[in-house]
């Protein structure tokens, strides 16, 4: 036993209602995301568009509220105009992002048709690798438009009268990456993307955009870039992009398990500087984080010839999850609750086959990885208003993160119906007793459940009940396994 942590939840002090877009997804065209993920005609369930029935099944049960498609990567080097229209017409292309054949038989009318019939919000990314402000706009026009003009009747002529409507536009893709297609200096990007966001506005006044940050924090150019790109940008846009892969190095476990500590650090210093720029504009406009590529993703298996051989839908970074991936991913969730002040969008990457919450064989079934759990869980938990959990714990420390806190917490709370929930997470490799105050909330016995990295998994929800007692004052304790993810909710049955 490492020792006790404490958490203490009280509703007056939260950090304001959840923006359900923090369980958004992510589509690229990119190995089989698309052909034999979401889409493949020939599937025995498919629908009459040809995307996979049983693909749409588990979307609905992830909990899914966004999708951001086309890329990523793919998207620097993208026309848009070749995915739209009959598809006899559209061209066969290379994409050079990951060096593909691009049949384009999937574009921005089928996809955001698709996201429409699951009810999804469409966030749209616009080339600015090789393409740059009138293409944008062209497409805003395309999709939002009602009609009366070129784009917007030639969408009424590929069958889709109304206008899609989509709100949430990102001005290209990680722009600082010396590997993406027409990548660029902060000065260079930060003049293209304002003068991009002033040519949408105005085919659209009523946009929310997002502007590109760094690829990672471990880039050269990190704080600088974005402070540049905020600068030039800051009237014409509305959110900064956050992107952030984890993996287990050489075996580090404990390092790994922290990650989310690296998360937090991570839009801690993205706020910072979002605040900064503000300050030296004495502007009072708030910018948002988009957090719009996060998962855990095990580069250090991606061959370093994967992109050799030019295919179709090649299978790439198709990795297989674990429950101790599972944990992690829990825990990431957790920091992005705990930045809901800040962080407005998030996007998981991706949703089928890359690197992704759910797996597909061509002709074959679509079936959960252990990642998809804590996700669809924490979408279907979270509601309201999220709490500031405060939590005093045991100390660990860690070879690339030095000293975290052994658990982590995030809570919300729906004012409505009454109903709570509090996430945990156990990062020390022994149980962890918690003691949890609950100020305010309603005082009903929580259900609780709990996985653990090593439990064994069968293809559905690895988690197992855990015991929840009532304290001497008027609180709940239970003890954390090892290296665990779990979730305590009250049902709504009114106010406390």
């Amino acid at each position: 036993m490492t020792g006790t942590a404490r958490v203490v939840l009280d509703v007056r002090r939260d950090r304001g209602a959840l923006d359900r877009r923090l369980f958004g997804s992510f589509v690229e065209h990119m190995g089989r995301g698309v052909y034999t993920g979401l889409y493949e005609p020939g599937h025995p369930t498919a629908d009459e568009h040809g995307f996979r029935g049983d693909v749409a099944e588990l979307v609905d049960e992830l909990g899914v509220t966004a999708v951001r498609y086309p890329g990523g990567n793919f998207v620097s080097g993208y026309r848009w105009e070749d995915g739209v229209g009959p598809r006899a017409d559209r061209p066969r292309r290379l994409d050079l992002a990951w060096r593909s054949v691009e049949t384009n038989e999937v574009g921005t009318d089928e996809l955001l048709q698709w996201a429409e019939r699951r009810g999804l919000d469409p966030v749209l990314a616009v080339n600015l690798g090789t393409r740059g402000a009138q293409a944008a706009a062209d497409l805003v026009e395309y999709c939002n438009q009602p009609g009366g003009t070129h784009f917007s009747d030639l969408r009424a002529q590929h069958g889709r009268a109304a206008p899609y409507a989509v709100r949430t536009w990102c001005l290209g893709n990680e722009m600082d990456g010396d590997w993406q297609v027409g990548h660029k200096t902060a000065h260079e990007y930060a003049r293209l993307a304002t003068e991009t966001a002033r040519a949408m506005r105005l085919v659209d006044p009523d946009l929310e955009l997002v502007v590109c940050g760094s690829s990672h924090h471990r880039m050269p150019t990190f704080g600088y870039w974005e402070s540049e790109v905020l600068e030039e940008a800051w009237d014409v846009v509305d959110h900064v992009s956050m992107h952030a892969y984890y993996e287990e190095q050489d075996g580090d476990r404990r390092s790994f398990l922290a990650s989310a500590a690296d998360m937090d650090a991570f839009i801690d210093g993205v706020a910072a500087t979002i605040d900064a720029v503000a300050a030296r504009k004495h502007s009072g406009k708030r910018i948002g984080i988009a957090f719009d590529e996060w998962n855990v993703w095990y580069w250090s298996r991606f061959p370093p010839d994967g992109l050799a051989e030019v295919r179709e839908a090649p299978r790439l970074i198709e990795d297989e999850y674990t429950n101790l991936d599972a944990v992690v991913v829990g825990d990431l969730l957790i920091s992005l609750l705990n930045h809901a002040d800040r962080v407005r969008i998030a996007c998981q990457a991706q949703l089928v086959n890359v690197i992704a919450p759910i797996r597909t064989e061509p002709g074959g079934p679509a079936r959960r990885q252990p990642t998809f759990h804590p996700f669809a869980r924490t979408a279907a938990a979270a509601r309201g208003a999220v709490l500031h959990a405060d939590v005093s714990a045991p100390v660990l420390s860690t070879e690339r993160y030095g000293e975290v806190a052994a658990v982590s917490a995030a809570a919300t709370h729906d004012a409505d119906s009454g109903a709570w929930s509090l996430f945990l997470v156990n990062r020390a490799p022994e149980p962890v007793d918690v003691e949890v105050e609950p100020h305010g909330l309603r005082d009903a016995a929580p259900t609780a459940s709990t996985t653990t990295a090593d439990a064994a998994y069968d293809g559905t929800d690895p988690g197992v009940p855990l015991d929840v007692v009532r304290t001497d004052g008027g609180g709940w304790r239970l003890v954390l396994p090892p290296e665990s993810w779990s979730v305590l909710t009250v049902n709504g049955g009114g106010a406390a």
